[in-house]
């Protein structure tokens, strides 16, 4: 019985962490089209496990001083998926930021910083957020942050203007 115990909750974890494999292959919907040419872009993805995550994150806010409330924001997040390409060009940056626009993500807000281009594309129904994509474009790589969760445009703002302060 308690052999089955240990198998049970060991098939249980494992089926958690199943999240944490780190993949070569896209995660996100417009990087899985098989007839683009990629033109040798290498990808490395994975979602990351947030009952994991979230209390390393807590940690390292308090650690950063950050408020309650930018803590309060990342209690809304449900899921996030991170990518990052090597060896990508500017004609599939284009091409990816088309598709976010005909797929009704705006842009709220493009930050410079060190270099690096940090865009904040978000997809709104009504006065609710469900889908935020983060993308940080520097001169070797890209990565992509998409987030799932439900934010409020407040929410929003408040964390590119803490971002933008610092």
């Amino acid at each position: 019985m308690k052999i089955l115990k240990i198998v049970v909750i060991a098939i249980f974890a494992l089926s958690f962490m199943q999240s944490c494999v780190v993949s070569k292959k896209p995660n996100m919907e417009f990087f899985s089209n098989a007839d683009y040419d990629y033109q040798g872009a290498r990808f490395v993805s994975f979602n990351v496990p947030l009952f994991l995550a979230k209390p390393y994150i807590k940690r390292a806010l308090k650690e950063d001083g950050e408020s309650e409330a930018v803590y309060d924001l990342v209690k809304k997040v449900s899921k996030i998926k991170i990518m990052t390409v090597e060896n990508g060009n500017k004609k599939m940056l284009n091409d990816y930021s088309n598709y976010l626009n005909n797929n009704n993500y705006e842009d709220w807000a493009t930050i410079k910083h060190d270099g690096n281009n940090v865009n904040v594309r978000v997809k709104q129904k009504g006065e609710s957020i469900k889908n935020m994509l983060i993308t940080v474009n520097s001169d070797k790589e890209l990565v992509f942050v998409d987030v799932k969760g439900s934010f409020t445009a407040d929410d929003i703002s408040m964390m590119i203007n803490n971002v933008s302060d610092k």
